[in-house]
């Protein structure tokens, strides 16, 4: 029998479900650097417009105690709605089922906070009523200590969730450098989130390729004087 976790993450095999990347939710994070998360998150969110992804957005309690989905969140999807929620449980919500039922993809990638609980509830009734299969992002997601993520991964792993990261998820769907449609747009994007390994795109363009600095401006840079 076929195992569907065999099969690479493709921009037509899946689907992304952010949750709950609210302020006061991100407050409680201990598990990684709070900016670290945000960063990757908001580089998720780039990576699925890149390759249209469907994307799902779902908050709990906005306005009496979570804040706002992150602003460089919501303008990576200008006009997209966010499906308030009461329950810690986004799978309790209907707009959220139908919304991942509409998208008709089993392979649902999900980035949230916290791990622990959000994440943990949601994939295990996904996967046990919704018959879907679960990707979930490690560093896009944050829990309460480190230990509380960790337990939550092994827990949704060993119900048959896959761990992810970002860029794995950002690079499985890029797949081929020949895929020109997408290169540059995932190069930008390398620069701009993914650290050192966009530090090492930067420096091979601008010091082995001779390219332009990715400054918005020239820099004149002064030659060395020694003091006298």
């Amino acid at each position: 029998m076929s195992n569907p976790k065999l099969e690479v993450l493709t921009p037509q095999n899946s689907q992304l479900i952010i949750i709950d990347h609210q302020p006061q939710m991100a407050f409680g994070v201990q598990s990684m650097d709070r900016q670290a998360l945000k960063n990757n998150v908001v580089g998720l969110a780039k990576a699925a417009k890149i390759f249209n992804i469907p994307t799902t957005i779902t908050t709990v309690e906005s306005e009496s105690f979570s804040g706002y989905t992150y602003p460089e969140v919501l303008d990576v999807f200008p006009g997209a709605k966010t499906l308030e929620r009461t329950s810690m449980n986004s799978w309790d919500d209907q707009k959220v089922r139908d919304a991942l039922k509409a998208n008709g993809r089993k392979k649902v990638i999900v980035a949230g906070l916290w791990t622990e609980v959000c994440n943990t509830t949601f994939a295990l009734c996904a996967m046990l009523e919704g018959d879907y299969e679960i990707y979930m992002v490690g560093d896009a997601s944050g829990g309460t200590s480190k230990e509380a993520h960790d337990f939550a991964m092994q827990r949704m792993v060993q119900a048959g969730a896959v761990p992810v990261t970002w860029l794995q998820v950002l690079l499985e769907w890029q797949r081929d450098w020949a895929h020109r449609d997408t290169y540059d747009a995932v190069m930008k994007l390398v620069k701009e989130h993914a650290g050192a390994y966009g530090m090492g795109v930067d420096y091979a363009y601008t010091m082995v390729h001779k390219a332009a600095q990715r400054t918005s401006d020239t820099h004149e840079s002064l030659a060395p004087v020694p003091a006298r």
